[in-house]
């Protein structure tokens, strides 16, 4: 193989391992779309999770699963009811 050859091959090698390292959505891959709900029925609630803010997504989750099949929801961790749920699954927690 030639000079020229190799020198290209190498470039070319360089531009995919760097290419690679580059993230693909500047916000991640959150599991929320948009803000999320203000309030669930407690009634509904069958679990709460939280999904703080990592490399992947860089805000805070709170996702309810609902009792019944009905799915899950995804609260605006800036509303009254995503805070208290925040509160009392840090209590459980520690």
């Amino acid at each position: 193989m030639s000079m020229k050859g190799m020198a290209i091959a190498l470039a070319l090698l360089l531009c995919a391992t760097i290419l690679q390292g580059f993230p693909m959505f500047k916000a991640g891959r959150c599991l929320c779309i948009g803000p999320g709900v203000k309030a669930v029925k407690v009634a509904d609630i069958e679990k709460a999770s939280i999904i703080y803010p990592s490399y992947n997504c860089d805000k805070l989750e709170v996702i309810i699963i609902l009792k019944a099949n009905k799915g899950q929801r995804c609260l605006n961790p800036k509303s009254k009811q995503a805070n208290l749920i925040i509160k009392k699954l840090q209590r459980m927690n520690f």
